[in-house]
């Protein structure tokens, strides 16, 4: 098993980043109750985010949930919630 933690690191800090960011928009928002919503945009960017950190406490970060196959390095770094390998996250049309 790899050792995952400098993307579990990068995970958390990705995580408090956002967490950051959407305090200041709800801040700046909070006048007009119309754009409140755009204050919790970032929440399923840091559901998938800590649910990869559930798979790195698991064992399970940085394999492909659907064909088991290891995910790049370079595929992990760009996108550290990844959890699918890029030619089966998207069905290709026939």
């Amino acid at each position: 098993m790899k050792d995952h933690s400098p993307c579990r690191q990068q995970i958390k800090s990705s995580i408090v980043e956002l967490q950051e960011r959407m305090t200041q928009i709800e801040t700046a928002l909070e006048e007009d109750e119309g754009l409140v919503s755009f204050g919790s945009a970032g929440l399923p960017e840091i559901r998938q985010l800590e649910e990869a950190l559930g798979r790195v406490e698991s064992g399970s970060y940085g394999i492909c949930q659907k064909c088991s196959e290891e995910l790049s390095a370079e595929r992990l770094k760009a996108v550290p919630s990844a959890h699918l390998y890029p030619d089966t996250a998207i069905p290709l049309k026939g």
